[in-house]
């Protein structure tokens, strides 16, 4: 009997016989427990750069490895609304559910920006907790760092004290970056742009760039041909400098834009894993050098 219960006290536990087992919901979310936690973490990314983590299917790789994983580490403020909630409720893994230590939400540790004052389907993919990309400001990725790192801690007790150097180490090295990159972005203070989706509130609120419009007439709509001729007409009356979207998005779009109005149209990464952002310390450098390139491309 003492040995049956043993055995089950042991399978409620994080698999702490070797490395933690994490579900990183975003690539960013990735990369940051790489930093923290090197070989004491495998780590399974559900999507990609090239996906809109808005619209991720649940198909069963994923809800096979979310079965497994000691802990998910994820975005939240329903960003993975599509698709998380289905693993939680098929994925018969207790470890990982609303209120457990197994769920860490990123977004609980920085402050949200466009929260609605009311809650309204009608008007688009409206988040109740905010806009949810929240990765798009490096500094938002610095205040996730200590809290990643305590939960991790408190999960893989044994490797407590690595999860704290290395946080601390790659702190010190991110808030070097950050300094190095707001230098560099000095210029694109109060240039205006269109973006195709509200992805990039929290760069735009870093860096004072002024967002005028969007290609999406609401957020989560396509873009209209009736809503692009529309914007035209802003680009005749505001100094619009470019079209910004993110890797994962149709170009079609931003590129008929630019082509009618001669504006450029700027590709940007989004996340960890788009052209040449391999590393979170890349994905910022590469953001900042497009946006002044296009800058220097834009009209005067």
């Amino acid at each position: 009997m003492r040995k049956l219960i043993f055995i089950a006290a042991l399978c409620a536990l994080p698999n702490i016989a070797s490395a933690i087992d994490v579900f990183a919901c975003e690539p960013e979310w990735a990369a940051l427990v790489k930093e923290i936690a090197g070989k004491n973490a495998d780590v399974y990314t559900a999507t990609t750069a090239m996906q809109d983590p808005h619209q991720v299917q649940a198909r069963p790789s994923l809800l096979a490895h979310y079965r497994s994983a000691d802990i998910a580490v994820c975005t939240g403020a329903e960003l993975e609304i599509g698709w998380f909630p289905v693993l939680m409720s098929n994925g018969a893994n207790p470890r990982i559910q609303t209120g457990k230590p197994g769920l860490f939400e990123a977004f609980q540790s920085v402050t949200m920006l466009e929260v609605p004052a009311h809650f309204d389907r009608a008007e688009g993919d409206i988040h109740p907790y905010g806009n949810p990309h929240i990765q798009t400001d490096p500094r938002n990725i610095g205040k996730v760092i200590a809290p990643l790192a305590q939960r991790l801690a408190e999960l893989d007790p044994r490797h407590a004290d690595e999860y704290k150097s290395r946080a601390a180490d790659f702190e010190k090295r991110w808030s070097d970056a950050i300094a190095k990159w707001s230098e560099q972005g000095k210029p694109l203070n109060g240039v205006a742009v269109i973006s195709h989706h509200k992805s990039w509130i929290y760069l735009y609120d870093w860096l004072g760039i002024k967002e005028v419009a969007t290609l999406e007439p609401k957020p989560g709509l396509p873009p209209s041909a009736a809503h692009l001729e529309e914007l035209l007409d802003v680009v005749k009356r505001q100094p619009v400098k470019m079209i910004v979207r993110s890797a994962y998005e149709d170009s079609k779009a931003s590129e008929f834009l630019a082509g009618r109005s001669g504006l450029p149209a700027v590709e940007l990464p989004f996340t960890v894993g788009a052209d040449g952002a391999d590393d979170l310390f890349k994905l910022y450098q590469v953001t900042i050098d497009r946006l002044l390139d296009a800058l220097k491309k834009g009209k005067p």
